[in-house]
């Protein structure tokens, strides 16, 4: 396998380029389990919680719910695919230089699956930090032009915010390390928690008085659509490699990812819930906006885009470790960051509808990489000691993120290209 034949040394200078094999994160300081939690949640809590109550508007919150429940099992159960393949790697060299998905890739398939993981990663990434734009832009619309269409300078209002934030975001996006936005990362989930915590408050308050007709079941036609978003709430996979390297006590890592796993499930089934209960059949592709603008919805709405705002260049990273290996031999590559961003403003500026866009993202990409690779990898390193029913696991959970991916890119398409969209 890929490491197998590498020296045997784990050092890697620090001024030394990146190689094929170089692991794109450096070692940390190993965190006590309760950190873990925390890291955890970060990792996976993101703008996809926004777009749940309008899923199960799509989907019913019977079927919502259940879809929440059986994809955050099925990506615990792939996350844990992951670890277990590089422990059991790890105790074939001794030693571990596979610090990240695209380590393990290479590590399994060489360049290759390196290459594959890459290029899931790049994909996914760039993708979340589009439905950050369109987050942003829609709501700054909604807040301040109360979703009015009429044009300012010749452009959308959406258009407006877009590419106002353009020339800010290259600034940000332009540094070369991103320790010095550590503090905003931190200032970002303790806004996304209390803002999350007053959606759902005022959800049970507008419920109580408005009680609309609900439906439990969506149907089968939009099953694959809600899928997509559930997939794309629970995107985290490639973080869990990092997590686990620092982790003080790695045999009760998994029962702490677990947990948070868990814990994550229950907020987000009572996110979409009391989202869609609150306003029934007019639940928005973006729940705040279903607020009204008062007061408190907008400070709640411009402080969530603050947050993505600061998330977008943290998030964009992982894109530039990759882009700039490739093409740059691992040097800063100031033009290439530009260029990366501005494809990304102009993604954003074609996809009308945020949910939609969720969707797209978690059933084209995520699938894949949240479960048809980690059950392939897991596959070839232990294809001679696993049992029938070991094999048939993986093989199912293989095609099964196949026909996720591709129903679920279909549907989604049909969604975001129909007229209603």
């Amino acid at each position: 396998m890929g490491f197998e034949n590498e020296a045997s040394s784990s050092s890697y200078g620090l001024d030394s380029l990146p190689r094929e094999d170089t692991p794109l994160l450096k070692s940390r300081p190993l965190s006590s389990q309760t950190k873990t939690f925390a890291n955890v949640f970060i990792a996976i809590v993101g703008a996809g919680v926004l777009g749940l109550p309008y899923a199960f508007k799509r989907t019913g919150w019977v079927l919502g719910s259940l879809m929440l429940c059986s994809v955050s099992i099925l990506t615990y159960h792939c996350m844990m695919l992951l670890v277990y393949t590089r422990r059991k790697l790890d105790s074939v060299t001794g030693f571990s230089k596979i610090g990240s998905f695209g380590d393990l890739g290479f590590a399994v398939c060489g360049s290759a699956g390196r290459a594959a993981v890459d290029f899931m990663i790049v994909l996914s990434q760039a993708g979340f930090c589009v439905s950050y734009l369109i987050f942003i832009s829609n709501t700054l619309a909604y807040v301040f032009n109360n979703s009015s269409s009429n044009p300012i300078l010749g452009l959308t209002p959406k258009s407006l915010y877009l590419w106002g934030c353009f020339p800010f975001q290259l600034g940000l996006n332009s540094i070369p390390t991103l320790t010095h936005l550590a503090p905003l990362s931190i200032f970002a989930d303790v806004v996304d928690l209390g803002a999350m915590g007053v959606v759902m408050a005022k959800d049970v308050m507008i419920f109580l008085e408005q009680r609309p007709n609900l439906r439990a079941f969506g149907g089968f036609s939009v099953f694959f659509y809600g899928m997509g978003v559930a997939v794309y709430a629970f995107e985290g996979i490639g973080m869990v490699l990092p997590l686990e390297s620092e982790a003080k006590d790695k045999d009760k890592f998994g029962k702490v990812l677990g947990l948070s796993m868990a814990f994550i499930s229950l907020m987000y089934g009572g996110f979409g819930a009391l989202g869609y209960f609150a306003f029934g059949e007019e639940t928005k592709d973006i729940i705040t906006t279903n607020l009204g603008q008062s007061l408190v919805s907008s400070l709640v709405q411009i402080g969530l885009c603050i947050n993505l705002f600061f998330t977008f260049p943290l998030m964009m990273n992982p894109v530039y470790e990759v882009v700039e290996r490739r093409f740059c031999d691992g040097s800063y590559c100031i033009w290439l960051r530009w260029a990366v961003v501005l494809a990304v403003s102009l993604v954003a500026l074609m996809v009308p509808n945020f949910a939609d866009f969720l969707s797209l993202v978690g059933s084209s990409v995520c699938c894949v990489l949240g479960f048809a690779l980690p059950a392939l990898f897991h596959l070839i390193v232990f294809k001679n000691t696993l049992s029938r029913k070991g094999i048939a696991m993986d093989v199912g959970i293989m095609v099964l993120g196949l026909v996720f991916a591709v129903s679920g890119t279909y549907s989604s398409l049909m969604e975001i290209f129909s007229p209603t969209a």
